[in-house]
């Protein structure tokens, strides 16, 4: 006599993911709807630096546009780092709701924690008008990246292969419009930075530099299984 033993077949949901991304694709399209000059400015950021230049002033940091936007940022980046964290088998799963919410909220308080320790580090150095400006500008670079790994994003996430290449090439891509960022910054702001260069280089390594690598260092002891 056979003897069948059953096995439960289990479904990974993609339905909480499907949400996000609509609701990411929704705030864009309200951003856009509330600010359509400002909008469009922004959508041209990498051929022109006309957009930091009008919204240079950081009364914007804390604007509606801004945070929209900041928000679409902060669940881009998660849906991405998650997916590296998958294919570079860290994790187990990519549909896991659990671990995404674990990225974002460490990234979410990681990025707020950061800009309060720059605004003191920025106190302490006298560097505070420029590093108001810089974070803007920081914010809108990668606000813009944000944008465009969402496409990325959602053919990564519903495709059950993802080549080396492309992620390499996304990779590439986000270290090179912030570099680029950066040597905007310099040239933008080279008034406000001559004599204080020094100051602006520690500025970059203690707060530009080290956080990334300590934040790759606990998400990989934290989410390894």
């Amino acid at each position: 006599m056979i003897e069948l033993v059953l096995q439960p077949r289990i479904l990974e949901t993609k339905d909480w993911a499907t949400y996000l991304f609509i609701f990411s694709f929704v705030l864009i399209a309200i951003t856009k709807t509330a600010f359509e000059g400002r909008f469009s400015e922004f959508l041209r950021i990498l051929v022109s630096d006309k957009y930091i230049k009008i919204y240079k002033d950081s009364s914007h940091l804390m604007s509606g546009f801004t945070i929209l936007l900041f928000i679409v940022q902060v669940i881009s980046f998660s849906f991405f780092i998650q997916l590296l964290l998958y294919h570079f088998d860290y994790i187990t799963s990519k549909t896991d709701w659990v671990t995404f919410l674990r990225i974002f909220t460490f990234l979410g308080v990681f990025v707020v924690s950061k800009f309060l320790i720059e605004k003191i580090v920025a106190a302490v150095f006298n560097i505070e008008e420029f590093t108001e400006q810089f974070n803007l500008q920081k914010v809108s670079y990668r606000t813009f990246i944000g944008m465009i790994l969402l496409p990325v994003n959602i053919y990564l996430f519903y495709n059950n292969y993802i080549s080396n290449i492309l992620i390499y090439c996304v990779i590439i891509m986000i270290l090179v419009i912030n570099l680029y960022s950066y040597l905007i910054s310099l040239k933008i702001y080279q008034n406000i930075l001559i004599g204080k260069i020094f100051y602006f280089i520690l500025y970059l390594c203690a707060l530009e530099i080290a956080p990334y690598y300590f934040i790759y260092y606990l998400m990989k002891k934290n989410l390894v299984h």
